[in-house]
Formats: structure tokens, sequence, C-alpha cells
């Protein structure tokens, strides 16, 4: 029993350093992006530390909001953190003629303010930038009420301000040097679609399989918002953006019939004309990514393969066709709704619900350290902005990947202050140890969601140790408050949020679930092809959204998750609408599949035992009818548990 009990610790241990090795392996842009955020953080600390300014460490952290993929995203956020805090601080001054001599009344405005912004941030389109909004302004306050009246306290209103103002304009000047365009990075992901293509057809694997659908799960959500940034630099020409949108759409089309023969054995393809379609892509691959289109493709003759498989190579066929026919229509995707407020604002309690827990949680730790008269502890506040999102999950999630970030940020920050500091004690040996930081935290930062807030964690306990001054700070006791002051923060958020008003995401699940229904509804209702191909890709991003909220369900505790038989239905849901994707999308192109959008119609008003009168179906066809099947049985499990 004992050896059995080691080898499992063993195995485990291999799995958990094998994932975080491949989750810190690199990847196209991830240098890039590091060395770009380290040059930024660098550049900031010696801006505040020759100046002088508050709070060095937290400006520092603020550029690791700021930088985004491309240039043009980067300039923009800059941008709008700047006006907002400006906004913001205007209205402040105003405030703070009444509050700024009256402790009591302080509070109550932190307090206040705090709830709008946060409010503003589930509700609206405030929410990139909200929480950051509502710290800062509430620490600029706090820093107001410490200074006497007068010119310092119109200082205060000055540093509040260099928070986001300097961090900004270093990273509008950094990304206007060397920041990559919004339209090398489209074609760097057009590539890297045809060659996870391409590997997936030479060499099946689990991992293959896996960066496959990573990318299907993508959608075209990413590449189309960077082909619109291009476009705001008005250096493309309008062509150049028609075509990449077109091969955008193609090569999603491609990765979906790729995934159908993959995953289904009545359409696996030929050994030798996998291996063919495979150098195909790769040169495709190659030529986009050096900034061409491929003028002529030469497809692979097809060889004889089952009804299944010659649907699925005739689409791959197609949309390959179509990145070289300038003629080929290209279906606009589905514009979002105009307006500031998200539809159910006013009308959904867990708006006002999420602004009241984070305001309490921030507010109990701003009183805390305030009546100890243990300023140095005052990160706590911070944090509680930073991990407090609208579910349990995520919050907990948050929780988990900062407590392990910042405790190997503030463990390494430590270590510096005693082997590194003392030796090194000057200003430039400072800008050398956030560097080095930084480009660790940034690499870490650029990667998958499951590691990348790690990275941002990691470099915020570092900063907070190491930057307290114009040079490498050895006061091991402002360390200590801060870590402190990170830990006490996240428990504080944690109780909050798990006790108050906790949000599951069970609700987020079933409407994820009733939202990928009906865009397959659309899809097999619709005979337009181009439009077809837009509704499969955003069938894909919403099953991508799908799988990571069931997935982060796992993060709410006993008392809020839902039962487990409820997830493994809602998983095995999931599961069968991910293989009726790419498979409804491939029989809608070559039958009519009518009969089949009024069955997923009826499923998506949860009405089962509906029998569709089906004439003739294709192969496909009947493979996709047998899922649908196996749909409509989960559902009534469903029905039946509910009831």
């Amino acid at each position: 029993m004992a050896l059995l009990v080691v080898e499992r610790f063993e195995r485990d241990t291999r799995e958990v350093v094998g994932r975080v090795i491949r989750l810190l392996a690199p990847a196209p842009g991830r240098l890039e992006f590091a060395t770009r955020l380290a040059a930024v953080c660098v550049l900031t600390t010696l801006i505040v530390q020759i100046y002088g300014t508050p709070d060095p460490a937290l400006t520092v952290y603020v550029a690791f909001f700021m930088i985004k993929p491309d240039r043009v995203s980067s300039i923009i956020t800059d941008l709008v953190f700047m006006v907002i805090i400006t906004v913001v601080l205007g209205l402040i001054f105003l405030v703070s003629l009444i509050v700024v001599d009256e402790a009591s009344l302080r509070v109550a405005a932190i307090a206040l303010i705090s709830f709008v912004l946060l409010f503003l941030t589930s509700s609206s389109k405030l929410e990139p930038v909200g929480q950051t909004a509502a710290l800062i302004v509430g620490y600029g306050l706090d820093l107001l009420g410490s200074t006497p009246a007068g010119e310092l306290a119109t200082r205060a209103y000055l540093y509040a301000w260099l928070f986001i103002g300097i961090p900004a304009c270093v990273s509008i000047v950094c990304n206007l040097v060397f920041g990559p365009s919004p339209l090398s990075l489209a074609r760097r992901a057009l590539a890297l679609r045809m060659r996870v293509a391409a590997r997936a057809l030479l060499k099946p694997d689990e991992e293959d399989r896996g960066a496959l659908k990573n990318l299907l799960r993508e959608g075209n959500t990413g590449i189309r918002a960077l082909l619109r940034f291009a476009a705001l630099e008005h250096t493309v020409p309008a062509g150049t953006l028609t075509a990449l949108t077109r091969a955008t759409n193609g090569s999603l089309a491609i990765l979906s019939a790729v995934d159908f023969t993959l995953e289904t054995h009545q359409a696996a393809l030929p050994p030798g004309l996998r291996a063919r379609l495979a150098r195909t892509l790769s040169r495709i691959a190659t030529v986009i990514r050096r900034g061409g289109f491929p003028a002529e493709i030469e497809l692979p003759a097809q060889e004889e393969m089952s009804t299944s498989a010659a649907a699925a190579y005739v689409q791959i066929v197609k949309a390959l066709s179509d990145l070289t026919d300038p003629s080929a229509p290209v279906a606009p995707a589905a514009k979002e709704k105009a307006g500031f407020f998200v539809p159910d604002a006013f009308s959904n309690s867990m708006h006002v619900y999420y602004a009241l827990k984070t305001t309490l949680a921030a507010m109990f730790c701003y009183i805390l350290y305030s009546v100890l008269d243990w300023p140095g502890i005052h990160t706590a506040f911070i944090t509680c902005y930073i991990v407090s999102l609208k579910t349990v999950a995520e919050t907990v999630e948050k929780l988990t990947l900062r407590v392990a970030g910042g405790l190997i940020g503030a463990g390494l920050g430590l270590l510096t202050i005693i082997f590194i500091v003392p030796s090194h004690d000057s200003i430039t040996d400072l800008a050398a140890i956030v560097l080095v930081a930084s480009l660790a935290a940034g690499w870490i930062a650029a990667g998958s969601p499951h590691i990348a807030y790690v990275g941002f964690q990691f470099a915020f306990a570092f900063f907070l140790c190491v930057i307290q001054g114009s040079a490498p700070s050895q006061q091991l006791s402002v360390a200590r408050d801060r870590v402190v002051g990170l830990l006490l923060g996240d428990f504080v958020a944690f109780a909050v949020h798990t006790q108050l008003w906790p949000v599951s995401l069970k609700g987020r699940i079933e409407k994820g679930i009733a939202l990928v229904l009906r865009t397959l509804t659309e899809l097999a209702g619709t005979r337009d092809a181009a439009r077809r191909q837009v509704l499969a890709a955003d069938a894909h991003a919403e099953l991508g959204a799908l799988d990571g909220n069931i997935a982060l369900i796992a993060y709410e505790p006993g008392s809020v998750r839902p039962p487990g038989r409820w997830l493994d239905l809602r998983q095995r849901i999931a599961a069968l609408l991910a293989w009726l994707a790419p498979s409804l999308w491939i029989d809608s192109e070559q039958s009519d599949t009518t009969d089949v959008s009024r069955h997923l119609a009826a499923l998506a008003e949860r009405k089962t035992h509906v029998e569709p009168q089906v004439a003739q179906q294709s192969a496909v066809g009947a493979i996709v009818r047998d899922k649908i099947d196996q749909l409509d049985i989960a559902l009534q499990e469903e029905r039946l548990a509910q009831s």
C-alpha cells in the first residue's frame, strides 16, 4: 500500500512538473512581450526614483496592465487609463474640498466612490479599467488624508495621477519605438493555425490535438480585433485587410474540418493524403508569415475514402481556395450591441452585490490598518481590488494564483534584499534588479491564462519588497509588512466573496449551453455559406468560454459548487456540443439541415423528444443526428434531475 502511495505521488508530481514546463515553454512573441514589458518597468523605475514620487513599487507595477500584445491596443489602453484617471481625480478634487479635514467623511467618500466605480466595472464598458481606477482613487484619497492642506494636498493629487501617468507615457514611447504591429501579429496567428493543423495531420497525438482544439476555442475574435487595430493605423491597404479577414475565416474552417476528421473514426483521411495536405498547409503558413499570400495552391488529389471523409476534405479544399480567391465573399462578424451599459445593468442585482462585496472587503482592510496605525500593510487594501471578481470561482482562482505568485515574488525579494542588495545599492543596480525580475515575470504573464496571473503577482510582491526608495531597499520590516498586507487582503476578499451573496458559475454555464445551442440552430438553418463560416467560428469561441467555466467551477468551495452529478452531466453536454459544431457545419455545407435547425431550436428551449422529419440524409448527417439524439437524452436527464 505504501509503495502504491509513493508511486502515485511520483506520478502526480511528474504530471504537475510537466504541465508547468509546458506552460513556461517558449512561444511565438513571448520573449518580445517580456522584453517590452521589462523596458517599460525599468524606465518607470528610473523616473520614479529620480523624482522621488510616492509608492514607486505600485507605479512600476501598473505597467503590467498597460502592455498588450500589439502597439496599437497598448497605446489605446495607455490613453484610456490617463483620460479616466484625469476625469476621476478632477471629481475627487471637488469631493476633497469637503472631506479632506474629516476622517469619517473621507472614509465615507472612499467607500462611495469605490462602490460607484465597481458597479460601473461590473455593468458597463468600464470593466477593463474600473477596478484599477477604484484602487488608485481610494489610495489617492488615503494619501491626501495623510498630508497637510494646501500645497502638499495638491501634490498628493499630482502623485495619484502619476501612478498612471508615468508608466502610461513610458509605455506609449516604448510601443511607438519597438512595439509589434497588429498586422504582423495577425499574420503570425494565421500561420500558427496552419502549422498546428499540419502537425495534427502528421502526428495526431494528444498534445497536437489539444493545441488544435485550443486554437479552435479561441475563435476569430482575437485575430479580427488585431485586424481592426491594423485598420486604425492606416498603414495597411484595405485589400490586404479583406484578404486577411477571408484567411481568418478560412483558417478556422480548416481547423474545424481537420478536428472532425481526427475525432470521427468514419471520417479519417488516408495517411498519404494527410501527409501531402500537411505539407501544403506548412507552405501556406510560411508564405503568410513572410507577409504574402499564396497565389497558387497545389492541392493534393482526392483519394478513395469514406463519404464522411470526402465531405470534410471538400470543405478543406474550399477553405484553401478562398485564401487565393479575391472574389470570395467575406461575411462580417456580428456587431456588438452599442451602449455604455450591459443589457441587465439595472435589473441584475449581481452588479450591486459585486460592488458592495469588494468595497466592504477593501474598507475593512483600510479601517483595520488605520486603527492599528500600521500603514505598512496598506497592500491589503490594494489586494482586495485586484483579486475581487464577479463569481466565487473566479475570485478563488485569482486568489490562488495571487498567493502562489506573491509567495514566489516575496521569497525572491527577501533573498535579494539579504544576499544581493548589500553589495549593490545604487539606482543603476536597482534598475538591473528590476530588469531581471520583470523579464521573468513578463515571460510568465505572456503565457496561458492558467499561469499568466502568477507573473503579475510575482512582480507585484517582488517590487513591493525591493523598490522602496532611490536604491534597492535593505529594510526587511517593510518587505514583511507588505507581504503581510498582501496575504491579509487575500484572506479578507476570500471570506467576503464566499460568505456574502456568493455567486456560482452554475448560471453562467447554463447560459453558455443555451448560447451554443442557439448559435448551432442558426448555423443549421442559414443557407449563406459565408455566414455559416462565421457562425461556426462563433460556436467554437462560445464552446471555449463554456469549457473554461466548467473547468473553473472546481475552484468553488463545496458550499457554493453544485453537486458532482450536475457537473458531470454538463461536461457530457459540452463534449457533445463540441463534437457537434464542426460536424454540423460540414453537414450544412452539403445538405439541407433545416430539420436539424428545428430540432436544435427545440432543445435550446429544453423541449425534448422532438422527432425531426427526415426523408434523406448524408453520411455526415447520420453522424450528426446520432449525436443530437445523445444530446437529447442528456437534456432529458437534466430536466429529470431538476424536477
